[in-house]
């Protein structure tokens, strides 16, 4: 008989795995019940989010809310140029009549059959119920990337955070290569001033910064978003608690091998610090890609707005267009959640071995 203990588990023997024989014992309903508060509390919200960008304005505004998205009904009257709303009307025997609303006057509507258009009839709005069905409002995505030029700011938002992240990656990934790899005085305090520079709040530095990007000619600039902070102290520290990790007898085989310093550093350490690589990378691509404060300061053309800052046009001083601002966050959300899911497998290793906690 085979060993099953060292036999791949599938999904669903883990799902159903339990430590009692033949019935549930306390440490598995205990169990269980953890793990689905826990998967309710991180993914209930998406689901609410993703199921609310397909409602109306109104469907966001009426209480109680619902969880799926629905749209009333509206029937073509005769007699009348626009289809007129829907509602279940309970009569004073207790039937439910379908009846068409014309107008409402305070508490009262003014209602018709739609089989006998003839007559109209007056119900308290508490006694009539919406007759609705599930719809997914599209417009709430379509509208925004046709009329609002949010294309643009998707693809200035893929420019941003693709080149960041490659300027982040070379430039901490250098200096961590030299405050790992090379032995000289003064490295440790070095390392130790640049993890300083965490405890700096970032409205400390906004006005020397903007003042640089300013003479520097880069406002309404990409640039002026991708420069800045090209170089993190957390990438730095990451990168640099991982290439220690490497054994010196590779550097070492290398040097005696001729192998120049670049050499090295691209075909030695880079290959073997690529866990680290990979959780630095979706680190600065969730930093750039939800970047909001900074590029509203440097970026006031519309031209160069990132979709962070397209979200905020959504945002007025008496009305704020929630369909458009809940469809648009469901589309920022997209690339974060395919890169993390290419490049997870990486997270653990890379922070384990790099001492992060």
């Amino acid at each position: 008989m085979a060993d099953t203990s060292t036999q791949p588990r599938t999904l669903k023997s883990l799902i159903t795995a339990r430590r009692g024989r033949g019935r549930l014992h306390w440490t598995d309903v205990f169990s269980y019940t953890y793990l689905f508060l826990g998967v309710l509390l991180m993914f209930g919200p998406v689901v609410w989010l993703v199921l609310s960008s397909f409602k109306t304005p109104a469907g966001l505004i009426e209480f109680p809310p619902t969880l799926l998205p629905l749209g009333q009904i509206e029937v073509v009257v005769e007699g009348y140029e626009k289809p007129l709303l829907l509602f279940d009307v309970v009569k004073e025997d207790g039937t439910i009549k379908q009846l068409a609303q014309v107008r409402r006057i305070g508490i009262i509507s003014q209602m018709v059959d739609p089989e006998n258009p003839g007559e109209t009839v007056s119900v308290p709005i508490d006694q009539r119920v919406k007759v609705r069905e599930f719809r997914l409002a599209v417009e709430n995505y379509t509208d925004p990337l046709e009329r609002f030029n949010f294309v643009g700011f998707l693809n200035n938002s893929i420019i941003v955070t693709t080149v960041a992240t490659v300027i982040t990656l070379l430039i901490n990934s250098m200096a961590a290569y030299a405050l790992s790899i090379y032995e000289f005085r003064g490295r440790n305090a070095i390392m130790l001033f640049v993890i300083c520079t965490l405890m700096i709040p970032i409205t400390v530095i906004l006005v020397p910064v903007y003042l640089v990007v300013t003479q520097m000619g880069m406002i309404n600039s990409l640039w002026a978003v991708i420069l800045p902070g090209a170089a993190t102290p957390t990438g730095v520290f990451l990168l640099r608690q991982y290439m220690l990790t490497i054994p010196k007898d590779l550097i070492e085989a290398a040097r005696m091998d001729k192998a120049s310093e670049w050499s090295i550093y691209s075909k030695v350490v880079m290959p073997l610090t690529m866990p680290a690589i990979a959780v630095l990378a979706i680190f600065s691509i969730m930093w750039r890609w939800n970047e909001f404060l900074w590029p509203l300061i440097v970026l006031t053309r519309t031209e160069v707005h990132t979709l962070q800052v397209g979200l905020n046009a959504f945002q007025g001083e008496l009305n704020v267009q929630w369909h458009y601002i809940l469809a648009m966050t469901v589309v920022t959300l997209i690339p974060v959640v395919v890169v993390f899911a290419f490049l997870q497998k990486f997270i653990t290793t890379g922070i384990a071995s790099s001492g992060m906690k």
